[in-house]
């Protein structure tokens, strides 16, 4: 076995020793700032989301409850984060940042960006490719990126996993019930019955030969898509196989000559809405209802496609 290899373990540490020296997160303060890197984590995921609950915010970071719950209060305290009554459940709280908040943030990630960019300054424009390629592979082979992440028709036993993973997605992340699993199946179901490859189609998103993500598009009326069933496993986000799967969406339904994209989704689905307005969808009607077992807040999405 090579010196590289002889002990993996210890050169993994080695390497962790020297980039948390390098960047400096080792600090009580990150970049000079009033904030722990931990504090600018919470930030920045209330910044790129706002609206989240403690808890998803806790499953995104994996922080102890007890621990993230100090720290938001200390946040809280400081008045930079505040909670807001959840739409969609009274017993939970929605956390947003403040004005203060969102400036604190806006010059935390302006410092963030001016470190790293005087880190690269010192390697040449060579080895800074060759320093972006390693950092990519190493995303890869620990399940941070999407390099290998294809877009591709269904096969025999898609249709059926797509409705077992909505199924389980909602309920566990949501708490919706059976009934949303039997809309799910009853979508499936009309398309592989009744739909036109001429007009409505299908992508499942795979990643190293494993099915991760979905959407659909189908037929509305003569001038308008829907946007359909649209998911990313938990195990694949953040990687930008959800913008993919929605640019191949609509390029489709343009390149078939509808002329507006019409979708539904919910207003607890955060990542999603964010998705959606990033590409360009704008709310239309929403409107409180009963739905799998939850009060609902449902909300109707459209774009122009030409």
């Amino acid at each position: 076995m090579s010196a590289l290899t002889s002990d993996p373990v210890a050169q993994v540490r080695a390497f962790n020793r020297f980039y948390t020296r390098r960047i400096a997160v080792l600090e009580e303060r990150l970049l000079h700032s009033d904030f722990t890197l931990t504090e600018a984590r919470v930030l920045f995921e209330l910044a790129a989301g706002q609206g989240i609950t403690a808890a998803q915010l806790g499953h995104r970071l994996d922080l102890n409850a007890g621990y993230l719950s100090r720290l938001l209060s200390g946040l809280q305290a400081r008045g930079l984060v505040q909670r807001e009554p959840s739409v969609m459940d009274a017993r939970a709280n929605r956390l947003v940042l403040t004005e203060a908040g969102r400036a604190a943030f806006a010059q935390l990630d302006a410092a963030s960006s001016e470190s790293v960019a005087a880190m690269l300054g010192d390697i040449s424009e060579a080895g800074c490719q060759r320093l972006l390629e390693a950092m990519a592979h190493i995303q890869a082979l620990l399940g941070g990126a999407s390099s290998d992440c294809v877009l591709r028709d269904p096969r025999p036993g898609d249709m059926g996993w797509v409705i077992q993973k909505h199924g389980a997605l909602y309920a566990r992340e949501f708490g919706w019930n059976a009934e949303f699993e039997a809309l799910v199946a009853d979508i499936v179901t009309r398309y592989l019955r009744e739909h036109d490859p001429q007009t409505e189609r299908c992508w499942i998103a795979e990643l190293d030969g494993t099915p991760v993500g979905s959407v659909f598009v189908v037929r509305h009326d003569a001038h308008n898509a829907k946007l359909r069933l649209l998911h990313v496993d938990a195990s694949a986000r953040r990687r930008g196989i959800g913008q993919r799967l929605v640019d191949e969406a609509m390029s489709f339904a343009r390149a078939v000559g509808y002329k507006r994209m019409v979708l539904w989704t919910n207003a607890a689905l955060i990542d999603a809405r964010g998705l959606y307005e990033r590409a360009g969808f704008e709310l239309m009607t929403e409107q409180h209802e009963q739905l799998f077992g939850r009060p609902q807040v449902s909300q109707l999405w459209a774009r122009s496609l030409v």
